[in-house]
């Protein structure tokens, strides 16, 4: 591959690190970078960028809205907050309509505070924060305000509720579903995500390596 920035595809199962290690291999130059990690449970658009004069403007790109479709699993918590983690019922007095489940929605548009989880990807003194919690160490992240624009309801048929989110860059889609399943008064986690776009970046023309 040429130096430039490139739309890259990531499926579920590699982290976003391996698939620049897969570039690495044929790639022109060594210089490589990516923006926004997506999780291994995760698909979507993933920025890459080859050569130094490339991997500068990763920040400036990461920094543009972004775009998800997230389907998430009511009537259940998650330790991790996703699939990855350690799954309980969680006790409801009733299962909620779609009237309910919109005007819970409205709620979480606008600028809003948000605690990224402790199992994200988010850097604590160098260290992600989730290997710190997996190493059973404290791990304490304070709440930040992000920017949610738009928030569409797709499909639900309880327990899934799939929504469209475009939101501000440092948004944690895994602390909203957990959020919204709180406020529905249903518990809630993440079992699924697909970043549809970054900035001017969108899927239907990302490459599949």
């Amino acid at each position: 591959m040429e130096k430039g920035i490139y739309n890259i595809y990531k499926p579920k199962g590699p982290s976003s690190y391996d698939i620049i290690r897969q570039i690495k291999r044929d790639s022109v130059d060594k210089k490589i970078g990516h923006g926004g990690t997506l999780d291994p449970l995760a698909s979507g658009v993933l920025i890459v960028a080859i050569g130094r004069e490339f991997t500068k403007q990763l920040d400036e790109i990461s920094r543009g809205e972004k775009e998800y479709e997230a389907t998430m699993k009511l009537g259940r918590t998650s330790t991790t907050g996703d699939e990855e983690g350690e799954q309980e019922d969680f006790k409801i007095n009733e299962k909620p309509g779609k009237e309910e489940i919109q005007k819970t929605l409205i709620k979480f548009v606008g600028k809003i505070k948000q605690a990224p989880s402790k199992y994200s990807a988010l850097k604590i003194k160098g260290q992600p924060a989730y290997k710190l919690a997996r190493q059973g160490k404290k791990v304490e992240i304070k709440e930040r305000e992000v920017n949610i624009k738009n928030i569409d309801l797709l499909e639900y048929k309880y327990p899934l509720l799939k929504i469209k989110v475009n939101c501000s860059s440092g948004t944690y889609i895994r602390s909203l579903a957990e959020d919204i399943g709180k406020t529905l008064g249903t518990g809630a986690y993440l079992s699924d995500l697909l970043r549809s776009r970054v900035a001017n970046f969108k899927i239907e023309n990302s490459i599949r390596l």
